[in-house]
């Protein structure tokens, strides 16, 4: 019943007595109720203007004759949580988001929902909320920042990252750190690479729950404020429409179109993480390996930040995402007639305005996707990698393991030059229940970067890496060691060889040594505040499932 439910009949009174006090009037209670769920902060970049695209977007609705009620949900900057224990929390709010804007939604009982997102797990926290409410639903995010420009070259949040290492190894002075930390981040929006938050973004376009522009269009332009009124009229029209619902979109082609995508642009690794949860959330169990199958036949047409120079706003000026889906329509490879909220997908096709930017279908980057699954004695389960981002001397490696227990431990060593050229650097213990909330390791990848090792060190952890990460850095690596896979059994000087054109992570050492090792092992009890945390590790699932609640009732 929707509104209705809290706003028709007399004993419905003390209800409406609530709403007359919020200044609505009899007029606007016969008018469909919407939330604005916004991720609205003033600690992010990302979400500090989200005010003004949250008011075009209720301008939007009532312009179309609903009456909207803004609504906001808990948010993370992965760049300020990075590298201390507050980056524990970032992936668990992921289910936070999710869960607060269900209840919201519900508890008040609104007729539809815009959710106005822009960084790393509030763009997937909210689409798992768009799923399990299943109302007439639309995305509108903050969209990206500008990039900076640092002595004439454009910059953005990974290359303050990876001055660190340049640093330590003398190649730029502490003046020019000062200089380039002001540069690198010019104002508002998501940070300006290929990172996750953008990812997320253009994907909710892929998978057809937001509209043309929203991954690309920059966080301070007009166009996003005409976005942001657009996405309220169109939700209006679906409410009216009776459809299409976010279930009767997200189906296995739709997730299919949007892995193709993120594969095409060279997008971050935790887009698998977040894909997968999503498929689970509308009863989708979408495997793993499928995604070697999909990267095998999808060319990689874009390469920005980290892997390449180009940042959003050249992606957006070349076309945004309808052009980079375009391309691979043209090759045949999406499922056109899938709905979105705006008409099926073959409606939103473009065409590509700069070939440098998005490279045609028949003139890829690289014939296959950007991202690949790794299975092997290592990774049973799988394990990530930015293939597009790895330097081609390294797709093959072989080198002994160097083995950390925390990202601090690998973090000091690295700063103090203690690694080898060809060694192979494991942090273990990060994963979704050992650390517990699968830490990003963004700042050892951007010391390795910066040092200018990036393309003889390899990096191996069953945590995550940032979207801002480069070389040979793979992740997600399943079984994890909190829950003893085979990562808790290597040992300093293991030889481990890397194939990642075959697509294999193997741990050389003889199998009976790896399992007597595994028995002597004993879990280790990480050292976790009371609260959240542990509460999310006791039901937490692998991230070769996507890192879901595996216990909950649904």
């Amino acid at each position: 019943m929707g509104s209705a439910t809290i706003k028709e009949g007399t004993e419905r009174a003390p209800h409406r007595s609530l709403l007359f006090a919020l200044g609505l009037t009899r007029e606007e209670l016969k008018r469909p109720f919407v939330a604005v769920v916004s991720a609205l902060n003033e600690i992010i970049p990302g979400h500090v203007h989200l005010r003004e695209v949250v008011q075009a977007v209720k301008d939007g609705i009532r312009m179309a004759g609903g009456v909207p009620f803004e609504c906001h949900c808990p948010a993370i900057c992965d760049g300020i949580a990075m590298n201390h224990p507050g980056m524990r929390y970032s992936l668990p709010s992921r289910e936070l988001i999710a869960d607060c804007a269900e209840a919201m939604v519900r508890a008040h009982a609104f007729d539809a929902v815009v959710f106005v997102p822009n960084c790393d797990k509030v763009v997937p926290g909210m689409l798992l909320a768009a799923a399990r409410l299943n109302l007439p639903a639309t995305f509108v995010s903050g969209g990206p920042m500008l990039a900076g420009d640092f002595r004439g070259r454009k910059v953005d949040l990974s290359d303050i990252f990876a001055a660190l290492g340049a640093l330590a190894e003398g190649k730029l002075s502490g003046e020019e750190l000062a200089e380039l930390e002001l540069a690198v981040c010019p104002g508002c929006g998501s940070c300006a690479g290929m990172f996750t938050a953008n990812t997320m973004n253009c994907l909710a376009e892929a998978l057809g729950l937001a509209l043309p522009g929203n991954g690309t269009a920059p966080a301070v332009s007009a166009e996003r404020l005409r976005l942001a009124k657009e996405a309220g009229v169109m939700v209006m029209r679906i409410l009216k429409e009776g459809g299409p619902l976010p279930r009767e979109i997200l189906t296995v082609d739709a997730f299919e179109n949007a892995f193709r995508v993120d594969l095409a642009l060279g997008g971050s690794t935790n887009t698998v993480l977040h894909l997968l949860a999503l498929a689970h959330e509308v009863g989708i169990e979408y495997p793993l390996s499928r995604l070697n199958e999909l990267s095998d036949t999808t060319p990689q047409l874009c390469a920005l930040s980290p892997a390449g120079s180009h940042h959003m706003e050249d992606l957006h000026r070349a076309g945004g995402i309808p052009a980079v889906m375009g391309e691979l329509a043209e090759g045949g490879l999406l499922h056109l007639d899938n709905p979105t909220v705006a008409g099926p997908v073959r409606g939103r096709l473009g065409r590509a305005s700069d070939r440098e930017v998005i490279r045609p279908f028949r003139e890829p980057r690289s014939p296959v996707g950007g991202i690949v699954v790794l299975f092997g004695s290592l990774a049973p389960e799988g394990a990530v990698v930015k293939r597009g981002a790895v330097a081609e001397g390294m797709l093959r490696h072989r080198g002994p393991a160097r083995v950390f227990d925390s990202e601090e431990e690998a973090v000091r060593a690295l700063t103090a030059r203690e690694f080898e050229d060809g060694d192979v650097i494991v942090i273990r213990y990060v994963g979704p229940k050992g650390a517990p909330g699968m830490p990003e390791m963004l700042t050892p990848t951007a010391l390795l970067s910066g040092m200018g090792a990036d393309d003889r060190v390899a990096l191996i952890t069953d945590g995550r890496f940032s979207g801002a990460t480069r070389g040979a850095a793979i992740g997600h690596v399943s079984p994890e060691a909190a829950a003893g896979g085979p990562i808790a059994a290597v040992r300093d000087g293991d030889e481990i060889e890397i194939d990642i054109p075959e697509k294999r992570l193997e741990l050389l050492v003889p199998a009976e040594e790896v399992e007597r090792r595994l028995s002597q092992w004993k879990p280790r009890e990480p050292e976790t505040p009371p609260g959240y945390l542990p509460r999310y590790a006791a039901q937490i699932a692998s991230a070769a499932r996507g890192a879901i609640l595996a216990k909950e009732g649904r």
